[in-house]
């Protein structure tokens, strides 16, 4: 049976490569919204951050999220994605171990 391409995309803060179902896709809407997509469909123009918090931190400080998404993150929406990124981190890292079984 023929191998599956395997989709690499480019963390915005470690500028690491890595498979797309390894890294959390932020995402900036039509209707200028800024959130986490988890399930990488949202229509909008995405950037993506590896499971770390660290590189969470290190996008927010060098404003790279902000290059990446063609718009201004405002703080107040770093702070809501600084909690959504924590709560999602463990839920995104079961889903990688779950593909990783199979």
């Amino acid at each position: 049976m023929k191998q599956r391409k395997v989709p690499l995309r480019k963390c915005v803060a470690c500028q690491e490569m890595m498979p797309k179902k390894e890294l959390i896709r932020i995402v900036k809407t039509p209707e200028d919204e800024v959130l986490i997509d988890l399930t990488g469909k949202k229509s909008g123009r995405g950037a993506y951050l590896c499971g770390k918090v660290s590189c969470f931190k290190l996008a927010q400080k060098n404003k790279s999220l902000d290059r990446a998404l063609k718009h201004h993150v405002k703080p107040e929406i770093y702070e809501q994605l600084a909690e959504d990124f924590i709560s999602v981190e463990d839920e995104f890292l079961s889903v990688k171990e779950s593909s990783n079984d199979e």
